[in-house]
């Protein structure tokens, strides 16, 4: 499965994807304030600011699922609905570890919405360990949001 770099003119149907899947998985884990300040525009502005970070699997304008590295963060894995068991999430995930590994990282992680336990179960079959609680102050337009998450980390090879 090719894992590319995401382009500008998909961040309009990432943004719907990121929106649809994040309100049908996180939605029911997450304090209803978060849920109201999780809109389309909302989604569409931090991808086009993580643009560079963002790689892709699937059709040029029509990407199943994407994932964004942050410095040693595996920042954001979202997958379509329709992709599910697809293997588009391996292909991210160990694209992410990749890139991460290249820049040197030893130790990435990632949070996890405590309460999701489909994404712990792929977590830990990726070889990802369950590090703990921590509070995550979430991106929202009206700054940042605490939110109980679970921290997953693994130890990555030199590049």
């Amino acid at each position: 499965m090719q894992v590319r770099p995401a382009e500008a003119a998909e961040i309009d149907h990432l943004a719907r994807l990121w929106h649809d899947t994040w309100h049908g998985s996180h939605a029911s884990l997450a304090p209803p304030e978060l849920v109201r300040l999780r809109t389309l525009p909302n989604f569409r502005d931090r991808l086009a600011a993580m643009l560079p970070n963002i790689s892709v699997v699937g059709p040029a304008g029509t990407p199943l699922g994407f994932c964004a590295i942050r410095g040693d963060e595996l920042y954001q894995l979202f997958v379509s609905f329709e992709a599910h068991g697809a293997g588009v999430a391996a292909a991210l995930i160990a694209d992410a570890a990749a890139r991460l590994a290249a820049r040197g990282v030893e130790l990435a992680w990632l949070a996890c919405a405590v309460g999701n336990a489909r994404a712990v179960r792929f977590y830990e079959k990726s070889g990802w360990r369950n590090a703990g609680r921590f509070v995550m102050f979430s991106e929202t337009s009206n700054g940042p949001f605490p939110k109980d998450q679970w921290r997953f980390e693994k130890r990555l090879g030199a590049p």
